[in-house]
This record gives C-alpha cells, structure tokens and sequence, in this order.
C-alpha cells in the first residue's frame, strides 16, 4: 500500500509544551521504577513481606496499559487541556495519597489511581504535541519525547535507593506534588484547548476488547518474569491476550466508528516500528533490569556500586541526543537504526563476555556505547513511527506507539527472567544462566535488524531531511 501524504499539522505550539509532555513523562516513568530498591523500606512500614509490594509496581504499569485505548477518544472528547491538566490533579493527589497509605491496600489503590492518570496524561500530552508539529521539526520534537523514556528507568532504582536511605520512602511520592502543581500551572498557559467536532460515540466493545487483551497480557508477562506459580497460567493468560487483541483488531475493521482506526498499520513506516521497533525496545528495555543482576549476583558488586556503573547506560543515552538529528539527516532512517541495532548487538554480546576481573574503564565505556546505541533507536523508532501518519490518523498511532511501549519492557523483562531460570547451570559453566540471557537479547535485535528490511531506502525522509545541511 502506498505511503500517505502526510497532511499539515494545526498551528505551531509553544517550544516549551513539548518539554512540559516530557517533563510529565519522566515524572510517569520515574514513578514506574523508582519504588524497586525502597520494596523493604515500604513493606517494614505495611508490616509485610517486601515481595508483597511488588503489587504497587504491578497495578500501576497495568492500570496505566487498561486506559490507554481510550485516551485518544477522551481527549477529543472533552479537550486535550482539560482532561491533560485533570490527569496531572489526579496523579499527582494519587501520589500523595501514597505517601499518606498506612496499609498495603490503601497504597496499591493510590498506586491504580496513578496508572489511571498515567494513561490519560502522557498519551494526550503527546498527542497534543504531534498534531501540532510539523513533520520536519519531528526529530527535534520526538527527541526530547522520548527521552524520559531511556532515563527514569536507569536513574529511577538508585533514586529510590538514595531518598529511602537518606530520608524516608514517603518523600519519593511527596516530590511529585510541587512538580506536579507547577505541570498544572504551565499546563493551563501551554496546552490548547482543541477538541474534534466528529463527537462519535465512543466504542465501548473495541476497548474492552484491546483492554482486556493488554490486561491479560501483561499479567501474564509479569507472571512469567517474577517465576511466580506454574508456566501453564502465563501461557493460557498470553492465548487469551492474542484472543482479545484479536478480537479487537476483528472489531476495529468491521465497526463503522472504532476505538482504533487500524488502516494506519499499513503505513510501513508504522508497521515496522510495531515489529521490529517494538522487539529494539523490548532489549533497551531489558538492560536496566539485567546489568544490575548481573553486577551484584555475577560479580559480587554492592548495589550502590552496580547502580552507578547502569548510571553509565544513563551517560551514553545523554550524549547521544546531541547527535541524534545529523545522523539522522546524513544517514536516513534504514541505515541510522541499522546502525544502532549493530552497534547494540556488539554491545550486547560484549556484555556477556565482562567478568569481575574486567576493568571497569572497559565496562564503562561498554555500557556507554550500549547507552548511545539504545538513545538512537529509540528516538529513530519512536519519530519514524509518525513519520508518514496524516494528522487525522494521529491519534490511532500514538495509542498503538503507547501501547507497544508497555508491552515491549513487559516482554523484555518476562524473556530476561526466563532465561535466568532456564540457564542455571546451563553448559555447566559458572554465570552460565547470565549467558543465556544475554544471547536471548542478541537473538532479539537481530529479529529486529531483519525487519528493516522492509523499510524503503528514503523511508521517512522527509523527516529526517535526508540530504540537507
């Protein structure tokens, strides 16, 4: 099928709303992860075991993943500023609301009340910011997008650490209220008021459909990477995601007025994001959960140790955002990401040759290759993924992009742990189950590799201003 052209966006919004998108980005991220090391800090206050507030974590990434359908509706609904700015309230009484919790319950509630507004805040805000964007300024703009997304999950564990070592764990939710008052403040002078005129009824079977399919899914991911229970549940629980989804995707096409306008899959440049993109973060995704695994249990680092050496990950994916755009424009898009999953395929399988008596200027500069390489792809996915998608067809793709973005660190995660099971003791060599997994994630962004194959030489180009100074 061919291309569409993109069609032109609406007026050009403030350079500042796309850095507040980002900035309520990172404060959604940041509280995805930023509990892992406070786990016992947290349970000793509940009076339970730290295993048993794992649920805070669970509950926010699938309440968040449940909502994420019908954001796009809402926010034509009702107005992008209104339901931005209601999202931000929400989240930010729902993170006081944690910090207040005397109870596990009360905590894990507070914690759904976040990935509720999660799901209505980042994906509105990121819409808002699209529609009004020109494409040739979309590399710029997905750059600063989507750099939260490479960040808080690095810095986010060590973070936490610090604040419930030096504080208490309840400042790591109290933080987010001054940040997210003056979000809301901004929020009322940057974000327009747009609302659609075509005020459809929203599809009520669609996005039961596409939430109980990512609902399903992600428990059963989540399942597999915590070990928890036998493997027979997480496989039924991922038939019945497929069975959902697909049912979904049946419904969508047939409906008159759907939830998700899926002819934009077959814009190619969109197609391959949702493939081979969707398997690239999946491995970007797997390295701030395995690299400190790897560092404590494999070579006997202490946690402060093995969090500042992933902060070098954080290093390289800072250092590469300078040079994202020329690479861009002087390479296009099939041969920038080509680049970048080669570059992380070497990093990869240099990291499963590192032992304990590496030096750890070798292991820095490993980890700040990985990090350039990571920042790179993501960004040329997460751009080439709107790169050709008409302004009317907006709203589809950047639910679908949202959506890939939870499943591909679930599936990440999930196939990470996996292996670590599965390879205790494999080839009968010490570190051997770290082995595995390293070699799974490079099995990975080779599938990825492959699937740029599809991809045009001029794809996107005129995005990336392939060709110019």
């Amino acid at each position: 099928m061919a291309t569409p052209e993109p069609s032109a966006p609406a007026a050009p919004l403030s350079p500042h709303t796309a850095l507040l998108v980002a900035g309520a980005f990172f404060m959604e991220n940041l509280d995805a992860t930023v509990i892992v090391t406070a786990l016992p800090q947290i349970a000793a206050s509940f009076g339970v075991a730290p295993v048993d507030v794992n649920i805070g974590i669970t509950v926010y990434v699938l309440a968040m993943a449940m909502f994420i359908p019908a954001s796009g509706w809402v926010a034509d609904r009702f107005g992008h500023r209104r339901v931005f700015c209601a999202a931000l309230v929400v989240f930010t009484l729902a993170s006081l609301g944690c910090a207040l919790s005397t109870s596990l319950w009360q905590f894990t509630a507070a914690r759904a009340l976040q990935g509720m507004a999660g799901a209505m805040m980042v994906p509105v805000g990121r819409l808002t910011v699209l529609r009004h964007t020109d494409k040739r300024d979309l590399v710029r703009v997905i750059a600063l997008l989507t750099w939260p997304g490479l960040v808080a999950p690095v810095i986010g564990p060590p973070l936490g650490g610090a604040i419930a070592t030096y504080a208490t764990w309840h400042w790591i939710f109290l933080l987010n209220l001054p940040l997210g008052f003056l979000a809301f403040w901004l929020a009322l002078r940057l974000i327009p008021a747009h609302r659609e005129p075509d005020q459809r009824r929203f599809d009520r079977a669609g996005f039961l459909w596409a939430a109980s399919g990512l609902l399903v899914g992600l428990c059963a991911l989540e399942i597999l990477g915590h070990g928890a229970g036998d493997a027979v549940w997480p496989a039924l629980g991922l038939g019945l995601s497929v069975l959902a989804l697909g049912m979904c995707y049946r419904h969508c096409r047939r409906s008159p007025l759907p939830l998700l306008r899926l002819e934009v899959l077959h814009i190619r440049t969109l197609g391959v994001t949702m493939g081979g993109g969707l398997v690239f973060r999946a491995v970007v995704g797997a390295l701030p959960f395995l690299l400190p695994l790897m560092f404590q249990l494999r070579f006997g680092y202490d946690a402060f140790t093995a969090g500042m050496l992933v902060l070098a990950v954080f290093a390289g994916n800072i250092g590469m955002k300078a040079m994202t755009g020329a690479v861009l424009r002087r390479y296009g898009f099939r041969r920038a990401l080509a680049g970048s999953g080669l570059v992380l395929l070497a990093a990869v399988m240099g990291c499963a040759m590192i032992s304990a008596e590496t030096p750890l200027a070798v292991v820095v500069a490993l980890l700040v290759i990985a990090g350039m390489a990571r920042s790179m792809g993501y960004t040329g996915y997460a751009t080439l993924a709107f790169a050709d998608v008409p302004t009317q067809q907006m709203a589809t793709a950047n639910i679908l992009f949202s959506m890939s973005h939870h499943l591909a660190v679930a599936i990440g995660v999930a196939l990470t742990a996996v292996s670590l099971r599965l390879g205790e003791g494999w080839l009968g060599i010490p570190g051997g189950e770290f082995l595995l997994a390293w070699l799974v994630l490079a099995v990975l962004t080779v599938l990825s590799l492959l699937d740029l194959l599809r991809l045009p030489a001029d794809a996107g180009a005129l995005v990336s201003r392939q060709g110019r100074s």
